[in-house]
Order: C-alpha cells, then structure tokens, then sequence
C-alpha cells in the first residue's frame, strides 16, 4: 500500500507560451535572472510540501540549459540549502550524474549533508543522457559501453568511500591513491572524512534497460519509475522483483520503489485535461526526441521501436497508457489505487511537476491533493 508522497521538480523556469504550437523548445532563452528562479520555487514548494505532509521533494542535475527546462547544477548543494528552509522533508537527488563528478568528490559532499541534516538528504545516482552535458564534462555519453564503464568503476569508488574505513582503488580511469610519498612514507590507503552518518547509504537510481536493472540489483539499489505506460511500468516492476531475487535479495513487487505519474485534479476530467495538456505538451516537446516516452502499442512493443509509434504522445495517449490521471480527487484515487494494488510492495508514489505549470498553479494542486487524495491512503 502506497504510504509515502513525493513531487519530482526538474528545475524549469516560468514557462510561457507553452504547448506544441508554443515556443520552440530549442529556441527558448533566458536571463540569468530568470534561469536562478528554480531555486527559490523549489523553496516554495518545498516549505508548502513540509507543511502539508509529503514525504520527499525530488530535485535533477542538469547544466548548460538555457532554455530553461531543467535548472539546477548542483542536488546535494540545493537540497542542504532546502533542508535548511524546511523542518522534516526529505530532498532526494533524482539524479546526481555520476559520470560528471570526481566520485570522491560527491561522497564527500554527500557525506557532509547526510551529517548536518541528520540524514534527510536522499542519495540518488544515474549515467546522464544529455550529450551537450556529459560530453562536455569529458566523460562518454554517446559511446554508452563506455559510459557504462566509467560509471560501474565510479559506483565502486562511491561505495568504498561511504563503506570502508579506508580503502585503495587501481581501476582504468582511478587511482586512488596515487603511489606517491607523503610526510616520510608510501600512501597504500586513503579514508573519506567523514563518512556518511546513515549506514548503509540509500541509493536509488532510475531504471533505463534490462541491463541497468540487474545492475540496480547486484548493488542493492533502490528503482525509480515514472511516467511509464502501464505496460511498461508493469514490465519493469516484475524485471526489479526477479533481479534482486537472483542477487539474493527477494522482494515483493513494487518493494523498494517509487511510481511516478502526471495528474491534475479538477472539477472533471475534461476540465482537469483542458488546463494541462498544454503543460503535458511542453514537457514532450523537449523530452520526446531523448526517448522519454515510455508507452507500449497494443502488441506490447515499446514506443520508437519498429513498427510501434515513434512521435510526441499527446495526453489522451498518456491517460490511456495510466501514466497521466486528470479528474476529481475521487477520479484520480481510483487511478492510483488501480494500478498500485498489482503491487503488494509498493508505498511510495511520486507526483509529476508537469513542466509548462505556474509555481502558483502546481501549489494549488499540491494542497488539493494533500486534502482530498492523500487521505485515502492512510491507515490506522
């Protein structure tokens, strides 16, 4: 049963003239000014969040966005500064690109905030897939073998920095430490100061392929999944299961997960699909052509494979997939409830910022929700 709530903010601007017929996502530019003002709504929002009871506000590392769509550089910095405007919300890191640190680097900023927010600070890790972004970093997004490999020897690097007293590392691209001399004898070992204070350190990570899920389960990762098409969510919910148990660590289905949708609450679903399918609209337009459609046909076969549909999915498609609820608080439970009772393990469930919605108007359906969805999954 669904327990906890949680929002994904990616970190987009205002967006106006929003919609397929809108602006050109890769046309749009802004001022640094407005390019800083996801900082201060991830801080509304999140303050509301804390007040209304969500469990975790999710944030994503992008860089070099000037079209405003996915703003902040840096989670575990943002989400230190969120933990000081907000008394018990969890800031999950959704996802901190590996591939574009030093992973010394980011155990050592992680294991800092673990510390000073005693453990609020959620830990989450992916391979990137912006090219502008990663291979401006130095690092192969393009070759994924490559990718892949960098950032298996990275993963690592992280774990033995949050999990050994001290620790040596001889890789391909690491290190660790060099065999250099310092004050009077040879370096064989190195310690992370400090170490995370919550141990083991909860990661999560996104689900992308077969092969990142059996991966995700040898390392005792948690999964998120969202806005899949039901097909697909269904498919990839069953993969974690049977992985982990192969890896020795049997869970339900759903454990150790979070489901992500679209929703907005109306009057009726007309309505509800009226005021957000130019948001809908928005967020495809700039995510479709990175393969971010997650549907299955009728035959089963994913969206952009052959022979099943390859274009921008509008939200009658989104519905029909159950990655998108559009209606009244009763119309949206059932939804819910629908889909995650297939999953005994599941109990978290994450909503969907949907990217061309005001701070006001996402506020608005957060306090909706908190008042008339939220309640149905309460137990006793």
């Amino acid at each position: 049963m669904i327990k906890r709530f949680h929002v994904l903010y990616v970190g987009q601007v205002d967006l106006e003239n929003i919609g397929l017929q809108g602006t050109p996502a890769n046309t749009r530019r802004y001022s640094n000014e407005r390019l800083s003002e996801p900082f201060f709504a991830a801080r509304d929002v999140a303050q509301l969040m804390d007040d209304l009871g969500y469990y975790a506000l999710w944030t994503a590392e992008h860089h070099f966005q000037r079209e405003g769509y996915e703003c902040f550089p840096n989670l575990v910095q943002l989400s230190l500064w969120l933990a000081t405007q907000t008394r018990r919300l969890k800031l999950g890191c959704a996802f901190n690109v590996v591939p574009m640190w030093h992973p010394i680097r980011l155990a050592e900023d992680y294991a800092m905030a673990d510390i000073v927010t005693d453990g609020r600070v959620i830990m989450g890790v992916g391979r990137g897939y912006h090219s502008r972004e990663v291979e401006t970093f130095g690092a192969p997004v393009i070759d994924q073998a490559a990718n892949r490999e960098l950032f298996e020897e990275q993963i690592d690097l992280l774990l033995k920095c949050f999990n050994e007293g001290s620790f040596s590392h001889h890789g391909k691209r690491y290190e660790c430490p060099p065999p250099v001399e310092y004050r009077g004898y040879q370096l064989t070992d190195i310690t992370c100061v400090p170490r995370p204070k919550h141990l083991p350190v909860e990661i999560w990570m996104p689900i992308a392929s077969s092969k990142s899920i059996d991966y995700m389960a040898s390392k005792d990762f948690k999964a998120m999944v969202t806005l899949n098409g039901e097909k697909i969510l269904d498919d990839v919910v069953k993969a974690y299961r049977d992985a982990c148990a192969k890896h020795g660590r049997p869970k339900q289905l759903g454990q150790d997960m979070i489901w992500g949708a679209g929703l907005y609450l109306a009057d009726t679903p007309e309505e509800a699909k009226r005021r957000v399918e130019p948001s809908h609209d928005e967020r495809y337009k700039w995510f479709a052509p990175f393969g971010f459609v997650r549907y299955a046909d009728e035959h089963g076969r994913t969206w952009g494979t052959p022979g099943a549909p390859a274009r921008v999915p509008s939200l009658a498609d989104g519905i029909q997939q159950k990655a998108w609820f559009c209606g009244p608080p009763s119309h949206v439970i059932e939804g819910i409830k629908t889909v995650a009772a297939k999953y005994p393990g599941l109990e978290d469930f994450m909503i969907h910022w949907a990217e061309g919605l005001s701070v006001k108007e996402f506020k608005e359906q957060l306090r909706w929700f908190a008042r008339d969805v939220m309640p149905a999954f309460q137990t006793r």
